[in-house]
């Protein structure tokens, strides 16, 4: 029977580290997050991440803009973020509505990307050194640490964006696990998935991976969000998936808790300057 991987009660004990943390510091870690647009999800993610920030004890600071605001404006205000020895951590919430994500993303002191997605912060991880990782990759490898199975020696199959996949896969890497980046729409996806032991999706396509894809008693984790009929699902098909895999992460539950919690720790890092000082990347 499929053993559920708890996002939330793992998520908890990561802020529970945080808040102590915080709490310990003299002068408190800031998050600036810049909003452009009016897109009903990323309001509401921002949302959770104030209401996360409050109650670790971590300032944080909403930079809204219309849909339309230039390139050159949102580069000037992350100019003026880097500056600011107040602000710790600066975050973009993506997608934008048309302004080149990869740009403005790079245009974040590396120091403090809090994200984990600015090239030089990949490029270190790639390399083994000291650097943010994403959030939402270190959930992930906190959910997989959950299962206590050995992850030396594991194959994944990362069903994902190629620019998604490769922190990960330097994750995985250090871990032992070696890892392939697979399209949803790959015509032998299902031939790969099925030797794979762990299966790793995060496309927003329901139903894309089924049990017949996997090799019986595999690790998934589901990282896919679509609303469909008013609920919240993943991209695993759960009625034929649960049979046959060994752990699955739930879709609300799973990544998603964990993906607050380990910004939150991100955000303390840069605060202490953990990434500048050979701390490495924190599990929690």
């Amino acid at each position: 029977m499929v053993r559920i991987l708890d996002g939330k009660s793992l998520a908890d004990a990561v802020r529970a580290k945080v808040k102590g943390r915080v709490a310990a510091m003299e002068a408190k870690p800031g998050l600036a997050v810049i909003l452009v647009g009016d897109d009903p999800a990323s309001h509401l993610y921002v949302g959770l991440k104030e209401k996360a920030c409050a109650d670790a004890g971590i300032r944080f600071e909403k930079k809204l803009y219309p849909a339309g605001t230039s390139e050159e404006v949102l580069l000037a205000d992350i100019a003026a973020l880097n500056a600011r020895s107040d602000m710790d951590g600066i975050l973009v919430q993506l997608p934008l509505p048309s302004q080149d994500a990869d740009r403005i993303v790079a245009a974040v002191d590396p120091r403090k990307d809090v994200d984990g997605f600015h090239p030089e912060n990949v490029a270190a991880l790639e390399a083994g050194r000291p650097s943010l990782a994403p959030p939402v990759h270190l959930g992930i490898m906190k959910l997989l640490e959950a299962t206590k199975e050995p992850l030396a020696g594991k194959s994944a199959v990362l069903v994902c964006s190629s620019l998604f996949a490769r922190p990960l896969v330097a994750l995985l890497k250090a871990r032992g696990v070696s890892s392939v980046t697979a399209s949803p729409d790959d015509l032998a996806l299902a031939d790969k998935t099925k030797r794979a032991d762990i299966v790793m999706t995060a496309v927003g396509r329901p139903g894309l991976i089924t049990g017949a894809m996997l090799k019986p008693g595999a690790i998934v984790i589901d990282v896919g969000t679509t609303k469909l009929d008013g609920k919240t699902v993943g991209d695993a098909d759960r009625a034929s998936v649960d049979p046959v895999a060994g752990w699955i992460s739930p879709v609300p539950g799973g990544v998603g808790p964990l993906t607050v919690a380990y910004l939150l720790l991100n955000v303390a890092r840069a605060a202490t300057k953990n990434s500048r000082t050979g701390a490495g990347v924190e599990r929690a």
